[in-house]
């Protein structure tokens, strides 16, 4: 088929992942994919964590309503590019990753009947609003039940997010939740945890670790209290894979409790590494998540076989079981996640029973891009013969 791929993101995060990995997958399977999109002419490309700076300027400085009113505004600017690049192409489908304000796929399938599949990665009117604040918030609302109710099918990466697509209007016909997915081929070069740990100067230590743009509220400041507790073992260290907002703070935390090389941040990092780090892991954390999400570290996670301490909330029981692949505790119950650590440090046995537990679930889940590619591709054929 031929795909008119469309997004407009910027950042080099685990939105670019999902992206990059989409697109590849599907040239892989025979596809011709065109990509239209902002451009990325970044010498950081690749890099994992990074954001875009004259975004967030932009953002920061500008009244909300002003801002928004230029996302929108966008749309146009959008729907130029990917009408003139479908004049050329003349594609079978148009793949959009789904943003707030913009609409330029549904106008695309309006103008020309090409079929829509919208992936959807959150609620993003209630995400800013509850987060970042917005000017518009009636606006936004339009906008998004628009681009989700106009799509041939739109897809949710959790049954979680599909309930608020189902609250807009959208048919459930139309919805197919396709999670976050893994590149087998790249994670399966990822060396030995025990060779990982040597790497890391780490030999003999039981790793804790994060990956992904660490934010306050996912309370890695529990983890460095607990390394500094009697609870935790001595040889215990904290490995948190990527950068974020919360770093200085944690940092610091880490410094007054005198912890020294027991916990690091590696930054920003080209996400080819990403394997190397997370095979040293012995236990994988997760301690908090928005109720709506596909984490792509979970999957991550699961791929490396590793044991998984997440909060049991419904999206991630989507992918995981407790005493099965993960152990499970009460969102926000930090007794409960102090509890699963120290079972987990103490049980050598449970982390490995858990991690074989976590590498079968990519098998029976079929957690991987190739997978979701076809999924994809097998809607678009649908959604064609219906155009037909």
């Amino acid at each position: 088929m031929r795909v008119l791929y469309h997004h407009r993101t910027a950042s080099k995060d685990g939105q670019a992942v999902h992206i990059e990995e989409m697109i590849t997958a599907l040239r892989e399977q025979g596809h011709e994919v065109r990509v239209v999109a902002p451009g990325q002419a970044d010498e950081r490309a690749g890099e994992m964590g990074a954001e875009v700076g004259w975004v967030a300027r932009l953002r920061a400085r500008l009244p909300k309503a002003l801002y928004e009113l230029l996302e929108l505004g966008y749309t146009l600017v959008a729907y130029r590019r990917l009408a003139a690049a479908a004049r050329e192409f003349k594609p079978d489908v148009i793949y959009e990753r789904y943003n707030l304000f913009l609409l330029a796929g549904w106008l695309l399938k309006r103008r020309t009947g090409v079929p829509l599949l919208l992936e959807v990665n959150a609620p993003l009117a209630e995400e800013r609003g509850r987060f970042g604040g917005l000017g518009l918030p009636r606006l936004a609302r339009w906008a998004e039940g628009l681009a989700w109710r106009g799509a041939d099918f739109a897809l949710p990466v959790t049954d979680v997010l599909a309930d608020h697509l189902r609250a807009v209007g959208v048919p459930q016909a139309r919805i197919r939740v396709i999670p976050n997915g893994i590149n087998e081929a790249h994670f399966a070069a990822a060396p030995q945890p025990a060779a990982a740990k040597a790497a890391l100067g780490w030999e003999g230590a039981l790793v804790l670790g994060f990956t992904g743009f660490v934010r306050d509220w996912h309370g890695m400041d529990r983890v460095i209290r607990w390394m500094a507790s009697d609870r935790a073992p001595a040889n215990a260290r904290l490995l948190v894979v990527g950068d974020g907002p919360a770093r200085p703070d944690l940092e610091r935390l880490a410094a007054e409790l005198r912890l020294g090389d027991r916990v690091r941040f590696t930054g920003v990092i080209h996400r080819d590494r990403v394997p190397a780090l997370v095979a040293a892991f012995d236990i994988a954390l997760q301690p908090a998540v928005v109720d709506y999400a596909s984490p792509l570290k979970l999957i991550e996670y699961l791929a490396l076989g590793k044991a998984i301490i997440a909060p049991r909330q419904r999206n991630i029981e989507e992918v995981l079981d407790d005493g099965q692949n993960a152990l499970l505790f009460a969102p926000g119950d930090e007794a409960g996640f102090e509890q699963a650590l120290a079972r987990l440090a103490g049980d050598a046995a449970l982390r490995e029973r858990l991690g074989q537990g976590a590498r079968d679930t990519i098998a029976r889940r079929q957690l991987t891009w190739a997978g979701n590619a076809r999924q994809a591709v097998s809607l678009a054929r649908l959604a064609a013969e219906r155009v037909a």
